[in-house]
């Protein structure tokens, strides 16, 4: 999901039963009804099967209060609504140690990245590599992809993607628009196009290493944890137990949707 400082309406569209009933008790999942590679309400997408597997670990049935990432408030409205309205009790992809909501620990840690033709053999190790100031760089809105373009003066040539603000709209634009030569080398959240990745054996990826040239920090690489509402301590720790217990099959999962883990790292100094 997009990372917005984190990632992003809500028109809130329950699909099936998402109130249990007094007579049994369920994994309670808020998740998006069309957003592919993340969820979808067939159960096709990585959070998908996360939740199918924290579900069989404990021994109960799931059910989805499903809600659009999307469009006006972003990820902020959805868990608003939804989460934080009790009409569900977990969310299966936030970053680590959100002021939003109660994070679980960890059960992977990802990269922006950058994606570029093989062919181009350009040489990218940071957001300070020389080339980027000389080519079309695409990059999604609202990330922290964003504010690094931006920090260096490469908007004017820069070419902006909303694939979190429309519903609808896949990740997979994004690769088409460099394919097809809209853009040359492409910013972004590496799980939302791990999944479409195998259709082009031509393009090279590069995490983007986090930054300290200019001003503030930057962050690229992000852990990502489960979220409960704040005080639902209880549901957190099973939670905790259940990645501990099953790390190796919730990896296998993200692997399976070519979803890449990163160990963070700083970036080399560039000349």
């Amino acid at each position: 999901m997009r990372l917005r400082t984190f990632f992003v309406l809500l028109a809130v569209a329950s699909s099936g039963p998402s109130v249990i009933s007094a007579h049994a008790k369920a994994l309670r999942v808020c998740a998006d009804p069309d957003y592919l590679p993340y969820s979808n309400q067939a159960g096709e997408g990585f959070e998908n099967k996360v939740a199918e597997a924290v579900a069989k670990a404990f021994g109960e049935p799931l059910e989805y209060t499903f809600a659009s990432y999307r469009g006006h408030g972003g990820f902020s409205e959805f868990l608003s609504a939804t989460l934080d309205a009790n009409k569900c009790d977990v969310v299966m992809n936030i970053p680590y140690g959100s002021r939003e909501e109660l994070t679980t620990r960890p059960y992977y840690t990802s990269s922006y990245v950058f994606v570029f033709k093989k062919t181009r053999n350009y040489d990218i190790t940071s957001m300070d590599s020389p080339v980027l100031k000389k080519v079309r760089v695409g990059f999604e809105r609202d990330t922290p992809a964003e504010g690094g373009v931006k920090m260096r003066g490469m908007i004017p040539r820069a070419v902006a993607f909303d694939v979190g603000d429309h519903s609808g709209e896949s990740p997979a634009t994004m690769l088409e628009a460099l394919e097809n030569g809209q853009v040359d080398v492409l910013v972004t959240w590496q799980p939302v196009i791990g999944a479409f990745l195998r259709r082009y054996s031509d393009l090279e990826v590069v995490a983007v290493p986090s930054e300290r040239a200019m001003g503030a920090p930057e962050q690229y690489a992000f852990p990502m944890s489960m979220g409960v509402r704040a005080g639902d301590d209880s549901l957190k720790k099973r939670l905790d137990d259940v990645i501990v217990k099953h790390q190796a099959e919730l990896t296998s999962i993200l692997k399976q949707y070519g979803v890449e883990l990163y160990t963070p790292q700083q970036a080399p100094n560039v000349p």
